[in-house]
């Protein structure tokens, strides 16, 4: 064997094993065999001394590669010994006799050997370094990228806070087919975004491609409007109006859910099922409900002219706006002709809205009744267009004891159920008949859905608006908000009523009243037109 040290005498050195004496000689630095500038350190286990008779001075690596292989010996550079070997003076111990590797492993060695000098004399270590460098900074620039690459205004926030919003909670999750993110980026850097009102704009438009009439924007007016409908009280004609839906699809207006019992609109004539062509000389034709609503409200005492189709026949009719009252409930009771003072009495509850009082309002309704011993219910939901979904839920636990109230879904099924186990129930047992129109819609519809599937009450009437979406309401930090149709949802039968409505059980006389007063006579009387005897409307 032979060692290589960093010194420049040439010592002998003999190692005795447990059965062999093995003598090695010592060489200095200078009396390698590469003497020459472009000589480079090579791996001790793989460095083979050159045969006696070369005498070429030095060679170059791929000199030593080829005369390796004539002699059967090979080599390999390795430069990460370099910095050892000149700073520690480290011993390095070769065998000469490695020619006795097998033949397979020499050949896979010696391509190994070849290509990696191959490459390292023809491409420097700064090319590689540079690629790398370069794959680098494309790579950071490609995550870069994602983000806007601009300084963001107070008025690029405020649309990113409207496109995380429906980003977060809109039912669709392909964003009716579209990009999403992609949508964003472009926007940034397309759309004007300077004012206050481009920005709204921008908004809008971004709403626009999910095309969905019921997830809009709402300017700081707007939106206060639109609680305010939740509320009380609020100033306009009284009218409840919604798109066309079912065989009303192709009317050029907006359709009349529901008016509010003695409005203007309501002693006008107006009905659920009219067709509103123009506000003010503005067609409705491509008007959004929300923009209706602000045209239909403004201040008390002052005038609106609107355009109506009833049927076949066009009216035009001028309505002085005045404070509505928003009590969504009235009752009744309605003492039937037999029986003398003990004949049955049937409690009547007229629902016109679901404000923030309508459970409240029902409660108290429902154990006034009971003190006048009435033992029969009648709920009428006839022209009730909604209103808050919270209010639709705990108005069904009122009369269910146990059982499933509505299915919350989103695209990939139920997300959620809303139930109940009877601690909020207040009349469970007494017999409960329902009256439903097309002028009954959202959260009537999923209490009627409710009551009918739980088998809890019969329903009377004609099929229902189909408004099985629901949107929920988010304020933005200027004041304005979005709302955003964030699921639909089933009755406890599993039955999706979008566009279809619930399905009433029995159909009304067609000249059954809507008012509390006539509704009584229609019970009490058997020779009126629209008389319903007490056992078909509360047989099951």
């Amino acid at each position: 064997m032979e060692a290589v040290v960093g010194s420049s005498p040439s010592p002998s050195l003999t190692i005795t094993r447990r059965n062999s004496t093995i003598a090695f000689k010592v060489l200095s630095w200078n009396s390698l065999y590469s003497r020459s500038n472009n000589s480079r350190l090579y791996h001790p286990i793989l460095r083979l001394k050159r045969s006696g008779n070369d005498n070429s001075g030095s060679c170059s690596p791929l000199c030593y590669i080829e005369q390796m292989f004539s002699n059967r010996t090979f080599s390999q550079p390795i430069w990460r010994h370099s910095k050892i070997f000149i700073d520690k003076q480290s011993l390095l111990v070769v065998q000469s006799g490695l020619t006795s590797l097998p033949r397979k492993f020499k050949t896979s060695l010696h391509k190994t050997v070849k290509h990696s000098e191959i490459f390292k004399c023809i491409v420097p270590d700064i090319f590689v370094r540079s690629c790398i460098g370069l794959m680098l900074v494309m790579a950071v620039n490609g995550a870069v990228v994602r983000a806007p690459s601009f300084a963001l205004t107070e008025e690029n926030l405020l649309f990113l806070e409207a496109w995380r919003t429906i980003d977060r909670a809109y039912i669709d999750k392909t964003f009716n087919g579209q990009s999403w993110f992609r949508y964003r980026e472009d926007a940034l850097r397309n759309e004007p975004m300077n004012t206050r009102q481009e920005t709204y704009a921008a908004i809008k438009k971004m709403i626009a491609t999910l095309d969905d009439p019921f997830t809009r924007f709402l300017e700081p007016e707007k939106f206060k409007s639109l609680r305010s409908g939740t509320q009380s009280a609020l100033t306009g004609v009284g009218l409840s109006i919604g798109y066309p839906a079912g065989k009303n699809n192709s009317a050029p207006g907006l359709v009349v859910i529901s008016t509010s019992p003695g409005g203007p609109a309501n002693r006008a004539g107006i009905s659920s099922g009219d067709i509103i062509l123009q506000i003010d000389n503005t067609s409705t034709e491509n008007m959004g409900i929300y923009d209706a609503a602000e045209r239909l409200q403004g201040p008390e005492g002052s005038g609106v002219e609107l355009t109506v189709l009833h049927g076949y026949e066009t009216s035009q009719l001028s309505l002085i706006r005045e404070r509505v009252s928003l009590n969504p409930v009235k009752s009744r009771i309605c003492k039937l002709p037999t029986g003398g003072d003990h004949a049955p009495q049937i409690g009547y509850i007229k629902l016109s809205s679901f404000n923030q009082n309508a459970s409240g309002a029902v409660r108290e309704a429902i154990e006034a009744l009971r003190k006048s011993n009435v033992n029969a219910f009648v709920l009428d939901l006839r022209d009730n267009s909604g209103g808050l979904f919270p209010e639709g839920v705990e108005m069904a636990k009122i009369w269910l004891d146990k059982g499933v109230i509505v299915y919350i879904c989103d695209s990939r099924g139920v997300r959620d159920i809303f139930d109940t186990d009877g601690s909020n129930v207040v009349a469970a047992s007494e017999p409960l008949a329902v009256l439903v129109n097309k002028g009954t819609a959202s959260a009537s519809e999923i209490l009627a859905g409710a009551l009918k599937d739980n088998k809890r009450a019969q329903l009377f009437g004609e099929p229902t608006y189909g408004k099985g979406k629901i949107q929920s309401v988010f304020q933005l930090s200027d004041g304005s908000g979005l709302a955003v149709t964030v699921a639909r949802y089933e009755t406890p039968a599993h039955n999706d009523i979008d566009k279809v409505g619930v399905i009433p059980d029995h159909p009304l006389p067609a000249s059954f009243p809507k008012d509390d007063l006539s509704f009584c006579n229609c019970i009490q009387n058997p020779a009126a037109t629209c008389h319903i005897d007490r056992v078909e409307l509360f047989s099951k």
